[in-house]
């Protein structure tokens, strides 16, 4: 098996030197971890064996692109899923970002990421609740992936949601009824329809510039999944092992990396070959913007930017911390 700490060590000076100016802030800051991780130049954590003495190992990365490092936190993840699971059938709503929009995305990630996630949870609940058997609020466990088997940039989010939904007025649990072909959630185009117009006018009150080109027509598929287990199975394969499992990286080898991925379409093992650096920038595209919330000025509410820290002085004005917002990704 090949690591990609090992990729990363070998390619690292032709990476920066082609892409060092394409880079965001987080994305150097996830090479060096990944680069790092169990490794001596790793911070070291002190263990104690009861039979002889103190060892200092090193630590491992815990970065969610790191292929070694997630399978405990997705196994968790998947369990927590489960718990929540509600007798009803479920379904793997789809909702895919146009390819003329991908250099939007890339170039304002931390926005449109957020947009994504937003209007699709907006288009299934509207939906839920003009469904004449719904009228509800539904649940749904939503996942964002940034890439493609192929391991391009192709932002998507994924959401599992059950053909139920709560009316929280006349406090009532309704389900959906089964037909002759089994339960039928939502039409396809007409949740494509919505979640295009929901990103348009998202995207347009941010003030950022649309793509000159992109096309009337979105994706958005609805697929049945059973009780929900296989698809939360699904999504727990891909959330936390990173972007490539190291076994599928086959060799790296004459300034270039080869690894393997299942084509969609014909379910198929397929092999991909590309240069060290170019490999890395593949790996790399996919690291998620730390979102934070804004610290805003209580005096007239603009937004405040930390200048330095740990600054002892009975002479500043001390400021509340903002409250902690949960943000999905």
């Amino acid at each position: 098996m090949i690591r990609i700490g090992s990729v990363i060590a070998e390619f690292e000076a032709d990476f920066l030197a082609q892409f060092r100016r394409r880079l965001s802030f987080d994305q150097p800051q996830a090479l060096k971890a990944i680069k790092d991780c169990r490794s001596p130049a790793s911070p070291m954590m002190q263990v104690h064996c009861s039979d002889c003495a103190h060892h200092l190992v090193p630590h491992s990365c815990g970065h969610r692109l790191c292929p070694h490092c997630q399978h405990h936190e997705s196994q968790q993840w998947l369990e927590r899923q489960m718990q929540r699971l509600v007798p009803a059938d479920y379904f793997l709503l789809t909702f895919t970002l146009p390819a003329e929009w991908r250099g939007l995305a890339a170039a304002h990630a931390d926005v449109v990421f957020d947009f994504l996630m937003r209007c699709a949870w907006e288009t299934v609940h509207r939906f839920s609740q003009n469904d004449r058997q719904l009228q509800g609020t539904p649940g749904a466990i939503a996942v964002l992936h940034t890439h493609s088997r192929r391991l391009d940039f192709h932002p998507h989010v994924h959401l599992v949601v059950p053909a139920a939904a709560v009316d929280e007025a006349k406090q009532r649990w309704r389900r959906k009824r089964r037909g002759k072909n089994g339960t039928y959630l939502f039409n396809e185009k007409a949740m494509a329809k919505v979640f295009r117009a929901k990103m348009l006018a998202a995207i347009e009150a941010a003030g950022i510039p649309l793509p000159a080109r992109y096309p009337r027509e979105w994706v958005a598929h609805c697929q049945s999944v059973g009780s929900g287990e296989k698809a939360l199975i699904y999504l727990g394969r891909y959330l936390y092992r990173g972007v490539i499992r190291e076994e599928d990286i086959l060799a790296c080898e004459n300034g270039r990396v080869s690894f393997r991925y299942r084509n969609a379409e014909t379910g198929k093992s397929e092999k991909r070959s590309l240069t060290g650096a170019e490999f890395l920038w593949l790996i790399l595209q996919h690291v998620l913007p730390k979102e934070r919330p804004a610290m805003l000025c209580p005096c007239c509410g603009a937004v405040m930017a930390i200048v330095r820290t740990r600054i002892r002085s009975p002479s500043l004005t001390v400021v509340a911390a903002p409250p902690l917002v949960a943000v999905a990704v």
